[in-house]
């Protein structure tokens, strides 16, 4: 018989405290759970809100293993996370990590994770693993160019991501991936979607799909619902239910898809975590992805994941030349519109398109998406990092 929940209830221990940390943390207190984060940035965007934080590296064995002994679950807001060293600490202290290392270990190779997916039947842009200029000379014959180089390991917000114009420039661009890497075909899409989708105790679930629209590879705003037709919209949670049915451990999942031709759906990458394209959620749907994390990774019942209203969110990117202390300046338009949030991550320095926090905004029941995106662009622009003479 399972043992009855109870409020307050554990701790988590997560590995990181960016700002996906802060808000893991936010959410969990209503529920009696407090976090301690590890990090390296001591005063890090989580430390305001959670219960403690352990200064150090996300590979430091002794680091991990007093967090686990202060944990009743493991889990990590960052890919950089060392699947050895947590499943280590798994079977020595029997604390669960979730997802589970294996599933942390598959998604931080970009070529493994492609296979894993193929291997499932799971459809995806055509790929070929490439391991020297003539390697993807060839893979390009086959694929077509221009096409996407991608480092296997390593890259996120369009790091370690490199187009390819012609197989002339095949010995440039991986000396700028610097690594193991692979190659994709070019998918002619028509949008990219995403789907949030949840693995608990209890079952899975998917959220809406919503809509990215992103720019010098970073992602700008999601819209939700994406502005596709309802079958694919359907189409597209379906094949993240797939995917969740091949991740192994509970959590949260980022499933990035591209609406291809004659709209397939093709899964493009997975995070085994909450993803920037689901900060909608907080405002947008009945329970966010975040507190859906937290209660998945703790055996907790998995909350609706309705949508409340059409939602869109917008990411407040560092707009300066040069680092900078981190001062966002004119926020007054966003404080007093009507069903806009302002979220604040709490971090020390602006950088260069660095992400700050971001604004949702929200909309009757029958509001036009496209109204809505603009109204928030508007709000984002409202606001700057760079300083006033």
């Amino acid at each position: 018989m399972a043992t009855p929940l109870s409020t307050p209830g554990p701790t988590l221990g997560v590995v990181g405290g960016g700002q996906l940390g802060r808000m893991l943390a936010e959410a969990a207190g209503p529920l009696g759970i407090e976090l301690v984060v590890l990090d390296p940035t001591p005063e890090c965007p989580a430390s305001p809100v959670c219960r403690d934080q352990i200064v150090g590296e996300f590979d430091d064995d002794e680091a991990v293993r007093e967090l686990a002994e202060r944990s009743d679950f493991l889990t990590f807001e960052i890919e950089l996370a060392d699947p050895e060293l947590l499943e280590r600490v798994q079977e020595e202290t029997g604390v669960p990590v979730h997802p589970s290392p294996d599933t942390l270990r598959m998604i931080q190779d970009k070529l493994v994770q492609k296979d894993a997916l193929t291997d499932a039947g799971i459809p995806v842009p055509e790929y070929r693993a490439v391991d020297d200029a003539d390697e993807l000379r060839d893979a390009l014959d086959e694929l077509g160019s221009p096409a996407m180089v991608k480092a296997r390991e390593g890259g996120y917000d369009g790091r370690g991501n490199a187009p390819i114009e012609s197989p002339e420039d095949a010995e440039a661009v991986l000396d700028e991936i610097g690594g193991a890497a692979m190659v994709e075909a070019f998918v002619e899409y028509e949008r990219e979607l995403s789907v949030i989708g949840v693995k608990g105790a209890d079952g899975v679930a998917t959220f809406p799909a919503g809509e990215n629209v992103h720019r010098e590879e970073i992602l700008r705003e999601t819209v939700v619902p994406a502005r596709a037709d309802e079958d694919v919209r359907r189409r597209a949670q379906e094949v993240a239910t797939d995917v969740l049915e091949l991740m192994d451990g509970r959590g949260v999942y980022g499933i990035e898809l591209f609406q291809g031709p004659d709209d397939e759906i093709l899964v493009n990458e997975i995070a085994p975590r909450p993803h920037n394209s689901g900060h909608w959620t907080i405002e947008g749907a009945v329970t966010s992805q975040f507190e859906q994390h937290v209660r998945a990774v703790t055996g907790r019942p998995l909350g609706a994941t309705d949508r409340r209203s059409p939602t869109v969110m917008t990411n407040l990117l560092g707009d300066v030349e040069e680092t900078q202390p981190a001062a966002l300046r004119g926020v007054e338009e966003i404080l007093g519109t009507s069903r806009a949030a302002l979220h604040w991550y709490g971090k020390r320095d602006a950088r260069p398109l660095r992400k700050m926090g971001h604004v949702t905004l929200t909309g009757a029941d029958d509001a036009d998406v496209e109204d809505l995106l603009a109204r928030v662009r508007g709000l984002r622009d409202s606001a700057t990092f760079v300083g006033q003479d």
